[in-house]
C-alpha cells in the first residue's frame, strides 16, 4: 500500500537499534514481510461473564482476515467488560461506570506502547462502546469500531422476551402476579447465545448512535450477533482501516459538533437510553468538543420518536434491521433535515452518501414516517430546578405523563429502596429518592433497573416517580429522573431531602424541584457531613478520588472536570 505519511509503528520496528523488538516479534511467527506493513490494533473483550462480547474471538479473526487481505499486519489484544446485567441490584455494578475508564485506558495504552498504525475494535457490552470511543479520541489514528452485535429475542409462551422481561418479572413474581414456575421459565428464555440486551437498550442506543457520530460504519451494528452478515461486517472493517490509513482520515477529521448532533438525534429518534448523555458528554470532552448536557434537550426537542422499539415500543434491534435498519433510519431523518447531511462517517464518506442507498422492508412497522411519529418530541429531556442545578435526564418514550407531584420516599442507597419496593412499602403518589449512588458518592453510579422494574412489575409504573444520583438502564420506562448533579456526595441539594417533602416533576417547564425555598435547603445541608468513602484502596477508591460531575460526562480526566 501507499502512504505518504510516516506509519507510526516504524519508529517501534525500524533500524538497528529495534532489533530486540523485532527479535520478540518474529520469534511469535510473524515474518519480516509482516513486520515491514502497517500495524494494525485488533482490540476486544472477549470474556465468560456475559453473551455480550462472547463472539468477540470469532469475530476478531474475521477483521484479522480483512486486515491481510488489504496488506496490512493484525495484532490483537483483550481487554475487560463488567456486565450491567449480571451485576445488577449488587455492590458490583458499581464497576460498570469504572470499567469505561479502565477499557478506555486500556487500549489507549496498548495503542501508544505500541504504536499502531490503525485499530478496529470490537465493541458489545454497554461500557465498552464509549470506552472505544473515548480511546479512539485520545489516539486518533485511523479506525473504525464495529458492535458485536444484537442477541436475538427469547420466546416466553408464544411472545417475544428480552432480559427486560425478566427484570420487571421479578416484581411481578414478588407481588405474586407470576408464579415461580413461570418466573423460572422466563429467566430460561430471555437470552438465547451470544449478543447484547436486545431492545434500544444501553449497547444498541450506543452502536446506533456511534455510527451516526461517524466512528463506525453505518449498518455495520445491524446484523445480530450470530448473523452470518457480521462476519463479512467485520472482515470488511479490517479492509476498511487500511483504506483510511493510505487517507489519513482520523477520529479528529469526523468528531465534530454537527456529528455528536447528529448522534444524539438518533438517540431521541429511537427512544434510546438516557445513559448516551454521559457517555458522548464524555467522548466530547477527549474530542475537544464543546457539548453541553442542555444541547440533547435542544435536539432532542425537535427531533420525533419514530423507531418503535422496546423499552418503550413494541420491538426489538433485529426487527429494526429486517425493515431497512440504521440507514433507513438515516434516510428519514435526513429527508426530513433531523441529521447534518454532510457529516463524515468512518467510511469517509458523507452520512447522506452513506445511507442514500437504504432499502425499506414492504409493510413494516418498526421505523415510522416522520410525518406519523410516535411521538412529536424526542426521548430525552433534561430538567433543571433546585433539586438539579446542573441537571438531570429523563427519558420519555414510552409513557405519556408529563408532570407529577408526590412526597419524597428517601433512601440512601438502592438496597435500602430496593427493600422498600419489595415489602410494598411504597404506595401510588410516591416518589422514591435513591442518593449517594453519584460517580463519586457511589462510587460507580449504579443503574437501578432492579428498583424501577420491581416499581413497574408492581403495576405502580405509571403512578410513582423516582430520582437518583446514579443512573439508569436503557431498559428503564417510567418518569424517572437520573444523573442528577451535584450529587448528594458533593452536598448536592438532593442531599438535603427528608421523607415527606413535596418534589414536583414538571416536564413542560423542564423543572425538578423540592417545595423548600433555598435558605431551607441551605439550612439543611449547614449539618451535613460528607459521608465516609466506601472505599479506601484499589481501582474504586482512585476513581472516586478523580471523577467529576455527571452533568460533564463524569469523566476522570483531571484536566477535563
Amino acid at each position: 500500500m501507499k502512504t505518504s505519511k510516516k506509519l507510526k509503528s516504524r519508529t517501534i520496528l525500524e533500524g538497528r537499534d529495534r532489533a530486540a523488538a523485532r527479535s520478540y516479534l518474529l520469534g511469535m511467527g510473524y515474518s519480516r514481510e509482516d513486520l515491514a506493513k502497517p500495524i494494525v490494533g485488533v482490540a476486544h473483550s472477549w470474556i465468560e461473564t456475559m453473551p455480550c462480547n462472547f463472539n468477540h474471538r470469532h469475530l476478531a479473526e474475521r477483521v484479522k482476515e480483512g486486515i491481510r487481505e488489504a496488506g496490512g499486519t493484525p495484532m490483537e489484544l483483550n481487554t475487560v467488560a463488567i456486565s450491567d446485567g449480571v451485576t445488577m441490584g449488587t455492590q458490583g455494578m458499581k464497576t460498570s461506570l469504572v470499567s469505561r475508564e479502565v477499557i478506555a485506558d486500556s487500549i489507549e495504552l496498548v495503542g501508544r506502547g505500541h504504536m499502531f498504525d490503525a485499530i478496529v475494535t470490537l465493541v458489545g457490552c454497554d461500557k465498552t462502546l464509549p470506552a472505544a470511543a473515548i480511546a479512539h479520541a485520545r489516539l486518533d489514528i485511523p479506525s473504525a469500531i464495529v458492535y458485536s452485535g444484537s442477541i436475538g429475542p427469547g420466546r416466553f409462551k408464544g411472545r417475544d422476551v428480552t432480559i427486560q422481561d425478566v427484570f420487571e418479572g421479578a416484581g411481578a413474581n414478588a407481588a405474586g402476579k407470576m408464579s415461580d414456575e413461570d418466573f423460572m421459565e422466563l429467566e430460561a428464555s430471555a437470552c438465547p447465545r451470544s449478543g447484547a440486551c436486545g431492545g434500544q437498550f444501553t449497547a444498541n442506543t450506543m452502536a446506533l448512535a456511534l455510527q451516526f457520530l461517524g466512528l463506525s460504519p453505518i449498518g455495520s451494528a445491524d446484523p445480530a450477533a450470530l448473523d452470518g452478515r457480521k462476519d463479512r461486517v467485520c472482515t470488511e472493517a479490517g479492509r476498511l482501516v487500511m483504506r483510511l490509513i493510505e487517507q489519513d482520515l482520523k477520529p479528529s477529521d469526523v468528531l465534530t459538533k454537527e456529528s455528536f448532533e447528529n448522534a444524539i438525534a438518533s438517540v431521541a429518534a429511537t427512544g434510546g437510553s438516557t445513559n448516551a448523555v454521559l457517555h458522548f458528554l464524555a467522548i466530547a470532552r477527549e474530542a475537544g468538543i464543546e457539548l453541553d448536557i442542555d444541547d440533547f434537550d435542544r435536539v432532542s426537542a425537535k427531533t420525533p420518536i419514530i423507531a418503535d422499539l422496546k423499552p418503550g415500543g413494541r420491538f426489538v434491534a433485529i426487527d429494526m434491521d429486517r425493515a431497512g435498519g440504521s440507514k433507513l433510519l438515516g434516510k428519514r431523518m435526513l429527508e426530513a433535515g433531523l441529521v447534518h447531511g454532510g457529516a463524515l462517517n468512518a467510511t469517509g464518506r458523507t452520512l447522506a452518501e452513506e445511507v442514500e442507498d437504504a432499502e425499506e422492508t414492504p409493510g413494516q412497522e418498526v421505523i415510522v414516517p416522520v410525518e406519523r411519529p410516535l411521538r412529536k418530541t424526542g426521548g430525552l429531556v433534561i430538567l433543571k430546578g433546585n433539586l438539579a442545578p446542573e441537571g438531570c435526564v429523563i427519558k420519555v418514550a414510552g409513557y405519556t405523563r408529563d408532570a407529577h407531584t408526590g412526597p419524597a420516599r428517601v433512601f440512601d442507597s438502592e438496597e435500602e429502596a430496593m427493600e422498600a419496593v419489595q415489602s410494598r412499602k411504597i404506595e401510588s403518589g410516591d416518589v422514591v429518592v435513591i442518593r449517594y449512588e453519584g460517580p463519586k458518592g457511589g462510587p460507580g453510579m449504579r443503574e437501578m433497573l432492579g428498583v424501577t422494574s420491581a416499581i413497574v412489575g408492581q403495576g405502580l409504573g405509571e403512578t410513582v416517580a423516582l430520582l437518583t444520583d446514579g443512573r439508569f438502564s436503557g431498559a428503564t420506562r417510567g418518569l424517572m429522573a437520573g444523573h442528577v448533579a451535584p450529587e448528594a456526595a458533593v452536598r448536592g441539594p438532593i442531599a438535603a431531602l427528608r421523607d415527606g417533602d413535596t418534589i414536583t416533576f414538571d416536564l413542560t417547564n423542564r423543572s425538578l424541584s423540592v417545595d423548600l425555598t433555598e435558605e431551607e435547603i441551605e439550612a439543611r445541608l449547614a449539618d451535613w457531613t460528607e459521608p465516609d468513602p466506601p472505599f479506601r484502596s484499589g481501582v474504586m477508591s482512585k476513581y472516586a478520588a478523580l471523577v467529576g460531575s455527571a452533568s460533564e460526562g463524569a469523566v476522570t480526566n483531571p484536566d477535563l472536570t
